[in-house]
């Protein structure tokens, strides 16, 4: 679904609309998916419950995972995109775990224990 982009992004096709939730979402079973892709170390230290980070166009998104949201679609809460735009099926940046806590620890998420996550 996703491939290695650049240095801090993998690049993918998603599905993007507009929803009336709060956060950006995908499907609760992708998420946990990608997330273990993202965050995975090698060293048994396993979480999926971290927000992944999604560019696209140039916003960032924190994104949480919701039974609700269909296979292969970001939903964006409908204040944050033009809704004129979407839905459309459209290219999305995933940031790399280094990357993603650097923008996370920028919006001021609480990321306790992410660090072990991360590559050295």
């Amino acid at each position: 679904m996703f491939e290695r982009f650049s240095s801090g992004y993998y690049l993918g096709r998603m599905y993007v609309e507009p929803y009336d939730g709060t956060e950006a979402a995908i499907h609760h079973t992708e998420h946990e998916e990608l997330n273990e892709c993202v965050y995975a170390t090698g060293r048994g230290v396993e979480r999926t419950d971290f927000p992944l980070v999604m560019k696209l166009d140039s916003a960032h998104f924190p994104v949480v995972g919701d039974e609700g949201i269909p296979s292969g679609t970001l939903a964006l809460p409908r204040d944050v995109v033009d809704s004129h735009a979407l839905p459309d099926d459209r290219p999305v940046l995933l940031a790399d775990a280094p990357r993603a806590a650097e923008l996370l620890r920028y919006a001021g998420y609480d990321l306790d224990g992410i660090d072990d996550l991360i590559p050295a």
